[in-house]
């Protein structure tokens, strides 16, 4: 290995995917295009991880180089994935908010239904967390301050409509004070 490699890096992060209970994916994120090329390279790295840790009780795992870490949750399992030298501690922060937010924003419903019926905010909360491998925020309620906004305001619009409708003028003072 050369220094460079062992170098501290703002690119922590390698990968980040959701399976379900038999190792399907149901949602990735390659923030390393050298790593796994191809989608089938991919598939085969996540099934290796899965047979390695379903059955496991541990939350970390070394394999094919990385350092994973990962979180079982009723039918789902999510990972995220750094180099050998990450820091153990750095992965598993990143995990911790992951899970912590994927549970506000699924009400405590982490499991593979939910998650299939919310993909585009479990999408949004991932990108709240790590952009191109750089962790940007491993505070649960910051990242969900970020990605409720749009949730709020949608709320907020039928609060608009309904207030309309009923001539309810001071409800909307109250609502804007909300956003």
């Amino acid at each position: 290995m050369d220094s460079a490699s062992l170098e501290p890096s703002l690119y922590t992060v390698k990968a980040i995917f959701i399976l379900d209970n038999d190792g399907n994916r149901l949602l990735s994120k390659y923030y390393d295009p050298g790593l796994y090329p191809s989608i089938k390279e991919q598939k085969n790295f996540e099934k290796n991880v899965f047979n390695k840790t379903h059955k496991a009780d541990n939350e970390i795992a070394f394999l094919e180089g990385m350092t994973i870490v990962y979180k079982g949750s009723i039918d789902l399992f999510l990972y995220v994935v750094g180099s050998a030298q990450e820091n153990e501690l750095m992965l598993m922060s990143v995990l911790n908010c992951l899970f912590d937010s994927l549970s506000h924003i699924l009400r405590k419903n982490v499991e593979r239904v939910c998650l299939l019926d919310n993909m585009e905010g479990v999408y949004l909360v991932v990108d709240e967390i790590v952009d191109g491998g750089v962790i940007l925020e491993s505070d649960p309620q910051q990242v969900l301050k970020k990605v409720n906004y749009r949730s709020l305001s949608e709320q907020a619009y039928g609060f608009v409509l309904f207030d309309y409708i009923t001539g309810n003028l001071e409800g909307q003072t109250d609502r804007s004070q909300l956003l």
